[in-house]
């Protein structure tokens, strides 16, 4: 965690001296304060995070300053910007310090001429005795030393001017000691001449007012190592997502032109042609296994740990909690599960509306569950792990569950479903995701507004996932979110009905299975015994809504509530490189894709087949 917070506060420390040096130009740029303003507060936050004292008090103090030149409580004077430049440098030096191996406990403090000229430079003053003691060139903890007067030996050290006389070491000699500060710009030249120079002793005194020399245990020297080797560097995503395109599309040619030769291989060749066949056979064998190796690390490159979204809830949990009066106590496992970038990146949201669900309306005050015979203090558990090609994301609570009863009395009064609807208890769950659904009679700073857990929903399935909710009165509810674990490449299972061929996600294929000419029915609909449990028959071609036609195969579907889904043909299995839909909108379906032959492929949505091939709340409204 230390590491990732090194590389991105530095990022920003590079873009915060090309903001000033920009603000320097033009100090009415309102765009340039601001940038400068959130750079030092994510930094900030992050130092705060790691316990980085020195670094949080810099930052918290520019912060300030940018604060009040934004508001115009404190006019942009070139005081501010070198009282600015110090702290980014500052801030610069002990990040280089830390990404050099120095302990975070061993990083030089704040100096007290930084502080001081950032707090002058926050009143509005047009200048500073800190400010003249060092320019803002000079690295804020070298400047401390040359506060105090120079020393008689040092005086009498000094160079001679051109005449032969030492004009400033006279000078020194007639006024009251203390009272003369020589320029830092001279006593770091000096410093840098006798380090060439002077014998070992005199390195060692110059050296010695160094505040980490002195702070520094015996056994622990600060590293004068050169500094350490970039492990990462960061890429822009864009790039990432075109190469990452490039690599599924090299990996489609080489499965085209598999099936190419496979077919030409019908053919007879003799003498020439023979060898010909042959040694092309062998080339395309190592194109396809390098493509396939490029898009694996590819791949790779794209996957990020949920640990890096999770490490974000306790301190919001914790303070919502407060807020509410409430005792909860957040539990995190399976940070270390790895889900495409996107993902990470797109959950957060819909994770921040879920949580303050359950803080909200799930758990209930410690009073009420003492009253019921629960514990005081509430349990919310957040788990990720992998499940097939799957990612699976459970967020669950103990709190007071969800009345389905409820829950379609309110939706019915707000005109979201008809009255008269007969939804089942899993039906009345999903009511909650429609849009300005809310159980709250009057809305909070937390919820009660109907748009959080839409969010969540439209999230999930842009990522082409599932949702599902299970609940219990007075027990707790659980929510189950289902991910692919890549979403530009992903494995399917090829069916074709109606004469449109297209593809599911392995994801909820469980097993193929022949269908008979007639079935069982209840309560009017078809079912077939898979196994021992009586399962449910539904079409595609008529989820799709395509022309009806004689369907012989059966995929048993993973999902919630199991099903069978009844295709006309099996053509096999096949990774897929995934393009979204963006011109127009298909109920059930997501995207395309091409097939090893160039064939347009349809790709039938996760979310679509999760919830049974229908949108139930809308059939059933």
């Amino acid at each position: 965690m230390l590491k990732e917070f090194v590389v991105e506060a530095m990022d920003l420390a590079v873009n915060v001296e090309e903001h000033l040096l920009r603000l320097e130009r033009d100090p009415d740029n309102k765009e340039t304060l601001n940038a400068v303003f959130r750079s030092f507060h994510t930094i900030k936050g992050g130092a705060g995070f790691m316990n980085l004292g020195a670094l949080v008090s810099a930052c918290h103090l520019t912060e300030n300053l940018f604060d009040a030149l934004r508001t115009g409580a404190a006019p942009v004077t070139p005081l501010s910007i070198e009282a600015a430049l110090q702290a980014s440098g500052f801030v610069a030096d002990q990040l280089t310090d830390l990404n050099n191996g120095t302990a975070p406990d061993q990083l030089a403090p704040m100096p007290a001429d930084l502080e001081a000229i950032l707090k002058d430079a926050i009143e509005g003053k047009a200048s500073s005795a800190a400010g003249k003691a060092k320019p803002a060139a000079a690295p804020a903890p070298a400047a401390a030393p040359a506060a105090a007067a120079p020393a008689p030996s040092a005086v009498s050290a000094q160079a001679p001017s051109a005449d032969g006389l030492d004009w400033e070491g006279m000078y020194q000699a007639v006024v009251p000691p203390g009272t003369y500060v020589r320029p830092a710009a001279e006593v770091r030249a000096e410093g840098v001449a006798a380090a060439h120079a002077a014998a070992e002793g005199t390195q060692a005194a110059v050296h010695a007012p160094a505040p980490e020399a002195k702070e520094r245990p015996a056994g622990e020297p600060k590293p004068t190592t050169a500094p350490a080797k970039e492990e990462s560097i960061r890429i822009d995503a864009v790039k990432l997502d075109a190469l990452l395109e490039v690599a599924g599309e090299s990996v489609q040619a080489a499965n085209q032109a598999a099936v190419l030769l496979e077919r030409l291989q019908q053919f007879k060749f003799e003498g020439q042609a023979a060898t010909l066949m042959s040694a092309l056979t062998e080339t395309l064998e190592r194109a396809s296994r390098y493509s396939t190796e490029l898009q694996r690390a590819t791949l790779a490159t794209r996957m990020q740990p949920v640990g890096r979204l999770f490490q974000k809830f306790p301190r919001l949990v914790r303070e919502l909690a407060k807020d509410l009066g409430k005792e909860v106590e957040l539990t995190i496992e399976g940070a270390e599960t790895e889900v495409d970038r996107v993902v990470v990146d797109s959950l957060y949201d819909p994770l921040v509306h879920m949580l303050r669900n359950a803080l909200d309306h799930g758990v209930e005050a410690p009073d009420a569950r003492m009253a019921i015979g629960k514990p005081p203090k509430a349990y919310i558990s957040l788990k990720a792990w992998q499940e097939a090609n799957s990612v699976m994301i459970v967020l669950q609570d103990d709190g007071k569950g969800m009345d389905p009863v409820a829950l379609r009395r309110k939706a019915a009064e707000k005109g979201l479903i008809s009255p008269s609807a007969n939804l089942s208890d899993d039906e009345s769950y999903q009511l909650v995701f429609l849009p300005g659904f809310s159980t709250k009679e009057v809305a909070s700073s937390v919820s009660g507004r109907g748009v959080g857990m839409d969010v969540v929903k439209t999230a999930v399935e842009k990522n082409r996932g599932a949702i599902h909710i299970e609940s219990a009165l007075g027990k707790g509810t659980k929510f189950a979110i289902r991910l692919p674990i890549e979403l530009s490449i992903v494995p399917t299972m090829l069916v074709s009905t109606s004469g449109a061929l297209l593809a599911l996600p392995m994801a909820v294929v469980e097993r193929v299975v022949e269908l008979p000419e007639t079935f069982m029915e209840v309560g009017g609909a078809p079912v077939l015994k898979d196994q021992g449990r009586p399962l449910p028959v539904r079409s595609l071609a008529d989820a799709l809504g395509y022309e009806p036609c004689s369907e012989r195969v059966g995929i048993v579907v993973n999902s919630p509530q199991p099903y069978i889904l009844a295709v006309s043909a099996v053509d096999g299995t096949a990774d897929l490189v995934i393009k979204p839909m963006t011109a127009l909108s298909v109920d059930g379906i997501t995207g395309t894709a091409r097939s090893a032959e160039g064939d347009l492929v349809l790709v039938v949505g996760l979310s679509f087949l999760m919830d049974g091939c229908r949108g139930s709340v809308r059939m059933a409204a």
